[in-house]
Order: structure tokens, then C-alpha cells, then sequence
């Protein structure tokens, strides 16, 4: 199982990273992570930029898809054409979103109904796209989950 770890300008490396790294330590049943990029180098919010692993069409392969949050998040999600590089599917794949990940999750449908975990600061922005917003760092349904809080990415990559 191959995971895309959606990374944007602006990253927050604590999600990136750590959820890449513990899914790649693990390499239960092959899963494998791989930092996604919509351009070949990213720059994260505290400046240290990366080079992307696999292109933004890679999450349409991918068997998971984990959406890390940013700075830069209402800018992603403001970009139309941003957005349709992410042809998302919770019908085959299983669909994470960390901190403000979950305002791009809102952005594309797949919270319509269904309540989410973000962090204080995005929080705003999600319950604006008429999404409930635990006070919980951790919900799924299906195969969309989200996770909020500087232990997101563990959450979601143990989930």
C-alpha cells in the first residue's frame, strides 16, 4: 500500500515528517509513504524546504492519502486549480487530514455531514465551510478521518 503525504507551501513539518516517518518505520503490510508535492520543492512555514518525493498526481494512485496542514491552507484552498490535482476517493482510498488539512478535506465535500478534528487556529475556517468541529483530536468515519493537535500526524499515521 503506497500512502501520499500531501505537503504544500507553508508545511507544518511535525506533519510531513513524523507522519512519514512512522509509517515508513512501521512498513506494516508495505505500506510506504511518500512526501507529495504540487511543485518539485516545497518550503515549509518555518523555511526549510524539501524536495518532493512523488508529483501531485500521485495521490490519484495512492491507497492513502494523508493531507497535511500549512500556513499557506486557505490559500490551497482558494485554488481552484490547486484543488482539482487532488481527485480524492473515499471509496477506494483511505483519506486523513491533519490541523487545517481538514479545511482542503471541507473544500473538496468529503465533511458534508460528518463532523472534524482540526487545531484552534483553523478551526474558524473549517466550522465556516458549515463543518461541526470536535473538541477530540481524533474522528473517523468510513475512510475519512482527521486529526487535530501537534499529535495529528501520529493519529493518523497508527489509524
Amino acid at each position: 500500500m503506497q500512502v501520499a503525504v500531501v505537503t504544500f507551501d507553508g508545511f507544518n513539518e511535525l506533519d510531513s515528517f513524523i507522519a512519514s516517518a512512522l509509517i515508513n518505520r512501521c512498513r506494516k503490510d508495505g505500506l510506504e509513504a511518500f512526501i507529495t508535492t504540487p511543485t518539485p520543492v516545497v518550503t515549509s512555514m518555518n523555511g526549510v524546504e524539501v524536495t518532493g518525493q512523488r508529483p501531485m498526481e500521485f495521490v490519484a494512485e495512492a491507497d492513502v492519502v494523508l493531507i497535511g496542514s500549512g500556513v499557506k491552507a486557505r490559500d490551497v484552498v482558494a485554488d481552484e486549480r490547486m484543488l482539482s490535482r487532488l481527485p480524492i476517493d473515499p471509496s477506494r482510498q483511505l483519506i486523513g487530514a491533519q490541523c487545517s488539512g481538514a479545511l482542503v478535506l471541507a473544500r473538496l465535500g468529503l465533511l458534508d455531514g460528518m463532523p472534524a478534528c482540526t487545531d484552534m487556529k483553523s478551526r474558524p475556517f473549517v466550522e465556516a465551510c458549515d463543518v461541526t468541529v470536535l473538541d477530540a483530536p481524533f474522528h473517523a468515519e468510513g475512510n475519512v478521518a482527521t486529526a487535530g493537535g501537534c499529535l495529528a500526524s501520529q493519529y493518523l499515521a497508527t489509524w
